[in-house]
């Protein structure tokens, strides 16, 4: 069985950083793309970023250039580094994978920014 399990939420000044993780575990992690997501307060669930197999990553246009998306294959572990947080970037952020055809995610970790 597939587990994410995601970690690193917490308040932050906008213009300050914060270090989600999130571990993964029932899969051969280093073979699958790993994403993250996120879902602000009345809005729709966005992708935020991935990380591919081969590390090759990509960014959602709104965190370009501040987040950064990396992994660690033996830790069974993907990062989203995000720094010069703004007030929009508050919301829900989720790891996902797509394992087998199907889609799992974690239970997700809030992320508040405060002016």
């Amino acid at each position: 069985q597939v587990q994410l399990v995601e970690s690193g939420g917490g308040l932050v000044q906008a213009g300050g950083s914060l270090r989600l993780s999130c571990a993964a575990s029932g899969m051969m992690f280093r073979f699958y793309s790993m994403d993250w997501y996120r879902q602000a307060p009345g809005k729709q669930r966005e992708m935020v970023a991935r990380i591919t197999s081969g590390g090759s990553t990509n960014y959602a246009d709104s965190v370009k250039g501040r987040f950064t998306i990396s992994r660690d294959n033996a830790k069974n572990t993907v990062y989203l580094q995000m720094d010069t947080l703004k007030l929009e970037d508050t919301a829900v952020y989720y790891c996902s994978a797509l394992v087998s055809g199907k889609r799992y995610w974690g239970e997700g970790t809030l992320v508040t920014v405060s002016s």
